[in-house]
């Protein structure tokens, strides 16, 4: 491959930063607004008045959980960033946000703790091919060389980390760096400049080896740059810029720029590597498959609701313009006007005439618009280029208005945070008439419990959602049941005779007859079957029945006083006498359960499922990620509701599960006791 002319590439552009949790994202993008003046100063996350950390749930909590965008100018080009959540439980935000950005600053520190999150981030940006680079943050701080540190980092990348900068230190402290392409030192300024200076002396050798490294990964993609580096002829700087950013672009190398984003150190060089290597708009409508041409094309990714200005749709502008009023097309066809364009800066707005491609803005008043969603001016609309799927929930609650009167406000609220967050999700569970939420673990939701109680001022109660027990019988039984009822006028009358049985597990309900001679008329057949059924909604030890047979066998009727209502009355009389002597049975679901983790911690995964009474299956290598483990058990669906806490316990925070279920197996005992209990039935 010959030398590729990569140019320098300005124009708009989205940045999202990523990183493990508490890596300095947050701090980073502080620095950056206050460096490119987009604030007045930098201010600490301890101060809890970040832009990104805005919200009264990241400040009561410290941490973000929210993705927030902030647009800054930079040496007269725009440069928007998304600052994206490091918990696994808000790792959804990124999704959309990543989709439709240029390039990903990772941030990342020498914490061999946290290489399982990173594996986790950088596995997401393989998967949506975008670029990135590795901002090492914290290089104050680092123990270890920052080779050393790029060894341990490199397993979690499916390409070279390319090391752009070395630390440059004095009595064993960082003072600077040393730009490898550039070969000039900088002399950090705390929340400053960084000074320019000549590599010392005593460096210079080091910069040289760090140097040729770096030139020798290039040249792998570069035939030219090889032959150069074999004849021992120093290449043109030019040509060494434009193969970087050829190869970040390309996804080829991550380029890994080092700082520590606390003091403003770093951050200048690594604007102007974003200004000058990421790719544009056109790369990225290309990696999405957007259609080339003349219509406008929209891609949302993320969903606000302010608390006066409705609802915004933070969008990329892929191609095209928008101004005031314009009118989209949905997939589905139908269409909405944008009612206000606006440029973000952490909660603040700025409202602006029009937004051209390259930009990414807030789009006003677009109702019935998601997160995710792909518009265009083009009538008809198109399909979405970015398919949102979020993964299973881990953890749930059932939630009520402790005000009755508060139902359809919370409702109405609970729908507005899920359009914010489309990995939360509601369902109505009809057996126990509860509302339950499910979300991707326990800050997840207890930060949505409390926007709905601070944000929306609804008071609400939360628990753990009911089990779906059920019981089924062991024994056999055969029981007449009579209802006769006199009282003036037609009477009422019926008996039947049930032979009822138990069935395999899984079987549900079987119904037939073997009358003979008319002794209960076809008409009233089907009554007893429906009365059958019905008391199979509450056994005698308080849930629904499963697995039964009941067979019609014997009876009577009345010529005048027999009805329907008569037999279904003797059927449940039946059931209800006959279902206690058949020696009834507890049954619990059982799920299949397989849960991802770093090897690491796969030996205290085994030993934490026989203590929530499972049952190991097996566990192997996870495929295609090294240093993971899959581990496959059948564990009791009451043991899982607050399993995620543990498992994310024992691994930094990161594994996780997906749980199915497997079959229904009998409770008894003091824990069948319990539940019974719980249920208001005495065992």
């Amino acid at each position: 491959m010959g030398n590729r002319a990569g140019g320098r590439r300005s124009g708009p552009k989205c940045i999202a930063i990523v990183g493990p949790f508490a890596s300095g994202k947050t701090t980073l993008l502080e620095a950056i607004l206050a460096r490119t003046g987009a604030i007045p100063r930098q201010n600490p996350v301890s101060s809890g008045n970040t832009v990104s950390d805005h919200s009264a749930e990241a400040r009561a909590h410290a941490m973000s959980v929210e993705a927030t965008v902030a647009t800054a100018e930079f040496m007269g080009d725009e440069l928007t960033f998304i600052d994206c959540p490091g918990s696994i439980e808000f790792a959804f935000e990124a999704e959309p946000v990543l989709a439709g950005c240029d390039i990903a600053v990772v941030v990342a520190e020498a914490d061999e703790k946290k290489i399982p999150a990173l594996q986790l981030i950088m596995r997401k940006l393989d998967d949506l091919g975008v670029p990135r680079i590795l901002f090492l943050n914290k290089v104050d701080k680092a123990i270890a060389g920052v080779r050393e540190t790029l060894k341990m980092l490199q397993p979690t990348s499916s390409v070279p980390l390319l090391l752009r900068q070395i630390p440059l230190r004095k009595d064993g402290v960082v003072i600077g760096s040393i730009d490898l392409a550039l070969e000039r030192a900088y002399i950090y300024r705390e929340y400053a400049e960084s000074e320019v200076a000549e590599i010392p002396g005593d460096d210079k050798a080091r910069e040289i080896e760090a140097r040729f490294s770096m030139l020798e990964t290039l040249a792998d993609h570069d035939d030219q740059l090889m032959e150069q580096l074999l004849e021992e002829i120093e290449p043109p700087k030019d040509a060494i810029f434009d193969d970087l950013a050829a190869d970040l672009r390309d996804g080829t190398v991550t380029p890994v720029l080092i700082g520590t984003a606390e003091k403003g150190n770093g951050v200048l060089r690594l604007l102007k590597t974003l200004r000058h290597d990421a790719p544009d708009i056109a790369a990225t409508r290309k990696r999405l498959g957007a259609p080339d041409g003349a219509a406008t094309v929209v891609q949302v990714m993320k969903t606000i609701h302010t608390p006066h200005g409705g609802k915004l749709s933070v969008s990329r502008i892929l191609s095209g313009q928008i101004n005031d009023g314009t009118e989209l097309f949905l997939s589905d066809g139908n269409s909405a006007k944008v009612s206000g364009i606006y440029r973000m800066l952490g909660k603040d707005q700025s409202k602006l005439t029009a937004a051209k491609a390259g930009e990414t803005v807030a789009l006003g008043k677009l109702d019935e618009v998601r997160t995710g969603q792909t518009l265009t001016s083009a009538k008809g609309g198109m399909k979405a280029l970015v398919d949102l799927a979020p993964p299973q929930p881990v953890f749930a609650f059932a939630l009520r208005p402790k005000e009755r009167k508060d139902d359809v406000k919370m409702s109405a609220a609970i729908q507005r945070l899920a359009e914010e967050d489309p990995s939360l999700s509601l369902n109505h569970n009809q057996d126990s008439a509860e509302t339950v939420l499910s979300g991707h673990g326990e800050m997840h939701l207890r930060v949505v419990r409390e926007r709905l109680e601070g944000k929306n001022q609804i008071a609400v109660e939360g628990h753990a959602p009911a089990v779906p027990y059920r019981e089924t019988i062991r024994k056999s039984v055969q029981q007449r049941g009579r209802h006769k009822k006199q009282s003036g006028g037609h009477g009422q009358f019926g008996d039947v005779v049930l032979e009822i049985k138990p069935l395999p597990r899984g079987t549900g309900f079987q119904f037939t007859d073997t009358i003979t001679g008319g002794v209960v008329p076809k008409t009233y057949i089907q009554s007893v079957e429906t009365g059958a059924r019905d008391s199979l909604k509450t056994g005698p030890l308080g849930f629904p029945v499963v697995d039964v047979a009941v067979n019609l066998s014997d009876g009577s009727y009345h010529t005048v006083d027999s009805s329907d209502m008569a037999f279904q009355m003797a059927a449940k009389l039946a059931m209800r006498e006959g279902m206690a002597t058949c020696s009834p049975v507890l049954l619990e679901p059982v799920m299949k359960v397989e849960i991802v983790t770093p090897s690491d911690a796969t030996a205290r995964i085994i030993a934490l499922i026989p203590q929530r009474r499972g049952q190991i299956l097996g566990y192997d290598a996870r495929a295609d990620w090294p240093g993971w483990d899959v581990v496959e058990a059948t564990m009791p669906q009451a043991e899982i509701g607050d399993l995620i806490i543990e498992l994310r316990s024992a691994t930094a925070g990161v594994a996780s599960y997906r749980a199915n279920f497997d079959h229904m197996a009998e409770l008894t005992g003091r824990l069948a006791d319990d539940v019974m209990n719980a249920n208001g039935k005495a065992a």
